[in-house]
């Protein structure tokens, strides 16, 4: 594997270090802010100790329970960790004056171990068979613990790269530019440990001289490592290719710690009593598989992302501000620090949320829909609400003399003075309305004109765009046009919903119709959507005539070969009910119908006639299709699916 590009660096950058102050300055740099916030974890006993006790958490203390898990990878890593090793060190990095001083040499490639390639089912056996082996989760520490030690004893000494935070070599840097310092060393494996996530190994520089910064100064490293008394955290050296097959296992083992902790492990776990952890962990490496291989769309799965990381910032934030409090706070502070801590309480109550529904295309958004239902006018007359910039007598001559009128120039003012039974007739124009994501009140929704020139577009500062939860919707003739938001682009959470004649053109995820809701699409284009264009939630019902799906499931993923959504996706149990008639289903980078049952027990095939992951647009099996299709109440006539990237319908097992 060749090293990449290297960086070169501006001389005034590189720090310089003051003998009275640098064992204080390595210290507070390796365990600040600046390094990835995701290995925080025995913060929280901090937290909840500053919280509870009346005094406050000295610097000392507070870099202590920081330190366990801040010195894992770093920081410039958050977005990056999936990739491999070689192709971090394949960035573009710095340049600066040439210099007389000794040039490092390229850094040698380091072994690739296989971790983020593996099965749900091998990564499944290794953490809750092999390593954790059922102990709870205040104990997943001494179980990583004894796991590495283990496998460390095969080689006592052995070549690694050093990757650490830029902030403790350099005053300054472009973060996107250098995202970790390289140094090649010699380790011995002595480790100095409290846990598994603070192993420290002893290195010393290697020859020859090697770093991804071509003219970083060998003084400047030697005195670093003089500074940490040669001591670094185990889990950012990578070792070496070109090492006997130990070390490979050494890589694996190291690899499979540092996903633990960066993917798997969350900063509660230790706080809360769980009887079966590593079910929980069995169902996080199953999210992180769905997030991989796109069955979690990507604007889903990067909210997650966020929203995870503002909460371990949080955290952070709420560390920082007790060191710095006196011996005896204030009563602003104390106010403050409790501020900090429900924030973060908040958080990890919505983070939970995620986890529990696994993310499935419609997570806990927010907002969501709070009013309550209005219902009828009290004097049981209906509006219909002209929404344009201006109103003329021709728009309206086409109604009946008795119609009552209210002319509106913005559509979330006229959705918000609707009652149920009210018609919103909107004009060509390009309008924005939040108030179409709380939708109670049974109206109807139509636009006059051509449907391309009525176009609808999400406020992208929010989540959601349409969802409802009246008992009787009807939207007609626009062009829905999603920017932003994540959610469905329409969820139906309860009652019905129409779309007629409409264009619902992506950004984030397709239609949502969530267990109990039904849906009847009439003469639509669905197109972008990045999970399927039409999701269907167990115990739904859809009628779908003269549709067309198409160029869905549009991200592409890291394992495209595992993705099967596309056009429509069912998950049964209780099975949804599905009529499709005269549907146009192509060109997705899925299946064009993919139906998924939670086990193999489940009704909708006999076991000798369906196996495991069998794809009936591949096996053209009409038999098994139309036993599937009389089981799930799903009917099939005159539907053209085609040039679907996997095929036409897929039946999985999961």
């Amino acid at each position: 594997m060749a090293s990449g590009p290297r960086a070169t660096v501006p001389e005034d950058s590189v720090r310089t270090v003051s003998p009275g102050r640098r064992g204080e300055k390595a210290v507070s740099e390796l365990t600040g802010d600046s390094v990835e916030a995701g290995t925080l974890k025995s913060a929280a006993s901090a937290v909840r100790w500053v919280v509870a006790s009346p005094r406050p958490v000295k610097r000392k203390d507070v870099q202590e329970a920081a330190q366990r898990r801040l010195q894992l990878l770093p920081g410039s890593q958050a977005e990056g960790r999936g990739q491999g090793p070689e192709e971090e060190e394949e960035e573009t990095l710095l340049s600066l004056p040439e210099e007389d001083d000794e040039k490092a040499q390229p850094l040698p490639p380091v072994c690739v171990a296989p971790m983020r390639g593996m099965w749900r089912e091998e990564k499944v056996a290794l953490y809750c068979d092999e390593v954790l082996q059922g102990c709870k989760a205040e104990d997943a520490d001494d179980a990583m613990c004894r796991y590495l030690s283990e496998k460390l004893k095969l080689k006592g000494k052995w070549l690694g790269v050093w990757k650490t935070n830029p902030e403790l070599f350099f005053v300054k840097y472009e973060e996107a530019s250098i995202s970790f310092v390289g140094i090649l060393v010699e380790v011995t494996c002595k480790l100095r440990q409290s846990a598994s996530s603070c192993f420290k190994v002893t290195v010393s520089v290697a020859e020859p001289f090697s770093s991804n910064i071509a003219n970083i100064p060998r003084d400047l490293v030697d005195e670093i490592l003089e500074e940490l008394e040669h001591s670094v955290p185990l889990l950012e050296v990578y070792p070496v290719e070109g090492q006997d097959s130990d070390l490979h296992d050494i890589a694996l083992a190291l690899e499979a710690v540092r996903f633990f902790y960066d993917f798997l492990w969350r900063d509660w776990d230790d706080e809360e009593s769980c009887e079966n952890y590593t079910a929980l962990i069995e169902e996080r490496i199953n999210l992180w598989c769905d997030i991989q291989d796109g069955t979690i769309p990507g604007p889903i799965a990067q909210r997650f992302k966020k929203t995870l990381e503002k909460y371990k910032n949080k955290r952070i934030e709420l560390i920082e501000y007790q060191s710095n409090i006196k011996e005896d706070p204030s009563a602003a502070e104390a106010v403050e620090c409790w501020k900090k801590y429900y924030e973060i309480v908040m958080l990890c109550g919505l983070l939970k949320m995620w986890e529990d529904l696994r993310l499935r295309v419609h997570g806990p958004f927010f907002p969501r829909i709070l009013r309550r239902r209005k219902g009828k006018r009290d004097f049981g007359k209906t509006i219909t609400h002209i929404v344009a910039k201006v109103m003329t007598t021709d728009m309206v001559k086409d109604l009946s003399s008795d119609t009552l009128l209210q002319q509106h120039d913005d559509l979330d003012l006229a959705l918000d003075s609707c009652y149920s039974g009210d018609t919103v007739v909107i004009f060509p124009g390009e309008y924005q309305a939040v108030n179409l994501a709380l939708l109670t009140d049974d109206i109807v929704i139509k636009g006059i004109g051509k449907r391309e020139e009525i176009m609808i577009t999400s406020e992208p500062s929010y989540d959601s765009f349409v969802v409802s939860k009246a008992d009787n919707v009807k939207l007609m003739h626009l062009s829905l046009i999603q920017q932003g938001t994540v959610d469905g682009i329409v969820v139906v959470e309860s009652g019905h919903m129409t779309l007629e004649n409409c264009v619902l053109k992506c950004e984030g995820t397709g239609v949502c119709v969530l267990t109990g809701a039904a849906l009847t699409i009439t003469d639509c284009e669905i197109t972008g959507a990045q999970g399927a264009g039409v999701e269907l939630y167990p115990g739904s019902i859809a009628i779908l005539e003269r549709n067309e799906i198409h160029h869905c499931n549009n991200l592409r993923t890291t394992d495209s070969s595992k993705s099967t959504l596309g056009g429509v996706n069912m998950k049964v149990l209780p099975a949804p009910k599905l009529k499709m008639t005269n549907n146009h289903i192509y060109n997705n980078n899925g299946y064009g119908v993919s139906i998924l049952q939670p086990t193999e027990q489940f009704f909708i095939v006999a076991e000798e006639t369906l196996s495991k992951g069998t794809a009936s647009g591949d096996k053209k099996d009409d038999n098994m299709l139309s036993k599937v299709m009389q089981n799930l109440n799903l009917e099939m006539n005159n539907n053209k699916i085609e040039a679907n990237l996997k095929g036409a319908i897929r039946i999985v097992t999961s």
